[in-house]
């Protein structure tokens, strides 16, 4: 007997970015670009551009735990983005940019800590983890513009210069959690 479905909210920097990789993932079983933790209830992309509406830019991951673990979500989303880097991944910056784990069980809340300790104790970062991990509060899914844009616009250029380099660093670092 397989598990329910579950739901994990992640915030890596651009959403474009983090939801080109999680589509790629077995098991997740659909994935939204969105915003969430912030203030105002039906917040625009124009509003949480301007960084004072207190939402952080995530994906919405609906999953198969039978098929891919919390784990193995946490795994890839430390090393498709930097979690050292407060309100910033690479040019982006920001609050809305944020490193963020947005919870949606106790379970996921324990393993978000768990392996946020386990890459502190490692010294695989020089800087503090600065991952905020939350209770997923004030969802709302972005335009749908926002939606699969990665797909529709592989040679944009800010998907070639940074999204592409993170999908093919998925790719490469976890061939086991590839969809077939």
């Amino acid at each position: 007997m397989t598990e329910a479905m579950q739901t994990l909210v992640l915030g890596g920097g651009c959403f474009w970015c983090t939801e080109a990789v999680y589509v790629q993932v077995r098991g997740v079983v659909d994935v939204e670009s969105g915003y969430c933790n912030g203030e105002a209830p039906n917040p625009t992309y124009e509003m949480v551009c301007t960084g004072r509406s207190g939402h952080c830019e995530v994906v919405k991951l609906v999953y198969d735990p039978a098929q891919v673990s919390t784990r193995e979500l946490l795994e890839i989303f430390f090393v498709i983005h930097d979690p050292t880097t407060l309100n910033r991944q690479g040019n982006d910056t920001g609050t809305q940019y944020r490193s963020g784990i947005y919870f949606t069980t106790p379970e996921q809340e324990q393993e978000a800590r768990a392996v946020i300790d386990e890459l502190k104790q490692s010294g695989i970062y020089r800087s503090p983890v600065v991952t905020e991990v939350q209770a997923l509060a004030n969802y709302a899914a972005a335009e749908d513009y926002h939606q699969d844009f990665f797909a529709r616009n592989p040679n944009q250029g800010y998907c070639m210069a940074v999204a592409a380099p993170k999908v093919a660093k998925f790719r490469k670092t976890f061939t086991r959690l590839q969809k077939d």
